[in-house]
This record gives C-alpha cells, structure tokens and sequence, in this order.
C-alpha cells in the first residue's frame, strides 16, 4: 500500500512533457482543472478523458506508474461513486433496502468518479515529468509578484522542496519499520478498527522521531552551508520559455475553446 503512493516521484525521461518549462505545466495544469469543472458535459469529458489519455502516451510514462496514483483513492471514487448512485431522483432500475438505484444517479456518479481520476492523473503527470527541483522554483518564480503583499514566496518553494523530497524517504523509511514489526509478530490486518488504529502505534511513533532526526540534520547542513533564505539567491538553471512552450500555450487555448463549445454549444 505504502508503495502505491506516488507523491513526489520523478519519472526521468526526454519527452515532450518533460522538455516544458516547469512553469508552463504549472499554468495549463491549473488550466485543465478548472476546464474539468467548468465544462462538464458528455462530449467535454470524452474529450477530456481522451486528452489525457494522449498526454500520458506523449509522456511516456509507463501506464502502470500512471495507475498507482489512482489506487490510493479507488476507494474514495467508488465512494462518491455510490452516494450519487443512491441519494439522485430520477428512473429507478433496481431497489435496495431504503435505497432506489437510478439511472440519472449511475450516470452523475459516472460522471463525478471520471472527474476525479481525471485531476488525478493530471496532477500524477506533472510531478512524473518534472524534477521536484524545477517544480519549486517554478512555483517560486510564479509567487514572485505576491511578494509586495507579504507572501514568502521563496519559503513556500522551500518547503515544498523539502517536502517532496522527503515524502518517497518516509514511506521507504514507514515500509522497513512495518516489516521489521511484522518480522516480530505484529499483525496490521486483523481485528476491528480500533485494534488496527492502535497496532500503527509502534510504526508511527519511531517514524516520527526519524522525521525530526533527519529534519534537524537537514537544519544543521544548511547552516554549515550558509544558507541564509532567499535574499540575493540565484538559479544555476535559469527559466527560459521555448517555442514549444508557445506551441502548448496555443494548442491549449484552443482545446479549452473546443471544450466551451461542446458544453455551451449545445452538443451532448
């Protein structure tokens, strides 16, 4: 389970997604989230699901790392799933208990659940194809003007530095301890809730104290760096927007227009 999160990970590669500029990705990904909301027609998440489907071709992200990070909220999207399917009025074709199954609700349901896994592998491509390195300071170059009221754009690109960096450590770090308990008898798969909840106690209270080991050597080493914030900081790498970073604006532009006219246009 551990190892179905994908958070953080980097999947290296020469493709067309990965030759983007990180900002670029950062700035269509928000794009096509909003697109997924705003245009929620039949016709626009055909198109839509057909779009990402592209995208991963194009990423040459293998599908099965694409996959997993669906997996960790399967049960969520079936979840959402069942609500819909149960609590939408409209033509009942099967009667459970208190419930009435619709067809109106299969199809909302159908249509929710797609919408999820969809901002899913979205969100997985971007950080599959960008190096978590490039993704903060993108993220800070973007921050940058909310700097006149306050913002500390530099902190929050740090911290996400340290956090995606750390987040595949911890859980390699989180899988060796429930084995090592495992190996001593523990059982993390039988019992009620409560008894699973407590059985997590030996794992979570010695990958904390690892967390705060390691943050207070990372603290340490950037001292012994001088690092002193952002003040006067540098980039050794800088961003520089390329014709296939105009070529994806344009292209992007135009499938959002193809989208509001299969949403307002009439077309379903």
């Amino acid at each position: 389970m551990l190892k179905d999160i994908t958070l953080g990970q980097f999947f290296p590669g020469s493709s067309l997604l990965h030759r983007l500029d990180a900002r670029t990705k950062i700035i269509l990904l928000f794009c096509f989230l909003a697109a997924i909301f705003l245009f929620d027609s039949p016709a626009a998440y055909a198109a839509l699901t057909a779009f990402t489907a592209a995208l991963i071709g194009v990423s040459r992200v293998p599908p099965v790392l694409m996959l997993k990070a669906v997996k960790p909220l399967w049960w969520m999207i079936g979840f959402t799933f069942l609500i819909h399917l149960c609590s939408t009025p409209g033509d009942v074709f099967f009667h459970v208990w208190i419930f009435d199954l619709t067809w109106q609700g299969a199809a909302k349901g159908f249509f929710i659940a797609l919408r999820l896994v969809l901002l899913l592998l979205l969100s997985a491509l971007l950080t599959y194809t960008t190096s978590p390195l490039a993704l903060t300071d993108a993220l800070e170059t973007l921050l940058k003007p909310l700097k006149r009221i306050g913002v500390p754009s530099h902190e929050i690109a740090m911290m996400m530095t340290i956090a995606l960096r750390f987040v595949p450590t911890l859980i390699e770090e989180a899988d060796k301890i429930m084995k090592a308990q495992q190996a001593r008898g523990a059982d993390f798969s039988e019992g009620s809730l409560l008894v699973r909840i407590k059985g997590f106690v030996p794992i979570l209270v010695p990958l904390f104290i690892s967390a705060f080991r390691r943050a207070d050597e990372l603290a340490l080493a950037m001292e012994a760096r001088c690092y002193r914030g952002g003040m006067g900081r540098t980039q050794m790498k800088a961003f520089r927007i390329s014709s296939i970073d105009y070529i994806a604006y344009a292209f992007s532009a135009v499938f959002i227009a193809v989208l509001a006219v299969l949403k307002f246009g009439g077309i379903a």
